[in-house]
């Protein structure tokens, strides 16, 4: 179960905020009975770069398999 301040895994593209399926976010509230997630993607510097909504399909618990990749986000 996903809870506030677990870090999360995309599982989709957010083409709109430049997210790729793979990107790490941290949960910061969770709506109502699980159906939506509100996850603050950072840079690994600390700084927000934004905080999206996103349903539970978008999403999903980090594994004990997980290994973290870094990529340079592209600002348009």
């Amino acid at each position: 179960m996903i809870k506030e301040h677990d870090c999360v895994v995309l599982t989709e593209d957010l083409t709109s905020e430049k997210f790729k399926a793979g990107d790490i976010g941290t949960v910061v509230h969770i709506h109502g009975d699980r159906k939506g997630y509100e996850v603050e993607f950072m840079t690994l510097a600390g700084e927000t770069v934004t905080v999206a909504t996103l349903l539970a399909s978008q999403i999903r618990a980090i594994s004990r398999r997980d290994i973290a990749h870094v990529r340079e986000l592209q600002i348009a």
